[in-house]
């Protein structure tokens, strides 16, 4: 007589189901200013302090140099990330960082680009160009597991986090210094979903006055 399978077959897939259901949960993150408007572009990251999760895998991401403009003027990648700058520009750009998470320059150049920027340590760069000071970005390395940036409802989700007490950091090119709040700890537990809503206590810095603004020049 021949046997059949089904009932465990049902199982397996029931578990399966069931095991990527318990695995992790979606954590949303919202950032408003003191008057309550979303904060789009604001850059979110949550590091984990009850459990050792492995740092995102290293990215290969381009800042390019369009109508004497970075483009994106914003990065965020994981440490060990590399960077190219294409120059699509019909004049020559010296692009330069003096930061501490990474000191680099590129000598004047036009068509060729050089290769990649490995970008090995962790913390904020501040690109410029030494022909026209009009140019400025920001390369935010990080060496959290989950981080990106606020969408124009100032909010950001991440899926599939592990259960356990999280470091939310919030940072965006026009904050003011010191403010208190800018760093929040949030525990996701049995629930499917976790939320934070931050508003911060102080206005950003205003933006300044020139013909090219920049991406987060716009509140």
């Amino acid at each position: 007589m021949k046997r059949f399978a089904q009932p465990a077959s049902f199982a397996a897939i029931f578990l399966s189901i069931y095991a990527v259901a318990v695995q992790g949960a979606t954590l949303t993150v919202t950032v408003h200013t003191p008057d309550g408007k979303p904060l789009a572009g604001a850059v979110i990251t949550a590091q984990p302090l009850d459990t050792a999760v492995r740092s995102a895998p290293p990215e290969h991401a381009a800042m390019s140099q369009i109508n004497l403009a970075f483009a994106p003027d914003l990065l965020v990648v994981p440490v060990g990330s590399t960077v190219e700058f294409p120059n699509n520009d019909n004049v020559g750009h010296q692009i330069y960082s003096f930061s501490p998470a990474k000191h680099f320059q590129l000598a004047l150049y036009r068509g060729k680009p050089y290769p990649p920027v490995h970008f090995d340590q962790a913390g904020l760069v501040t690109l410029g160009c030494n022909i026209h000071d009009s140019m400025l970005a920001y390369i935010l390395v990080t060496e959290a597991r989950f981080f990106g940036r606020t969408d124009n409802a100032g909010a950001w989700s991440a899926s599939e986090m592990p259960r356990g007490r999280y470091k939310i950091t919030v940072w965006h090119p026009r904050l003011r210094d010191a403010v208190p709040d800018l760093e929040r700890e949030v525990v996701i537990g049995d629930s499917d979903r976790a939320e934070l809503d931050l508003q911060l206590k102080k206005s950003l810095h205003p933006a300044p006055l020139q013909d090219r603004p920049h991406s987060w020049d716009t509140y």
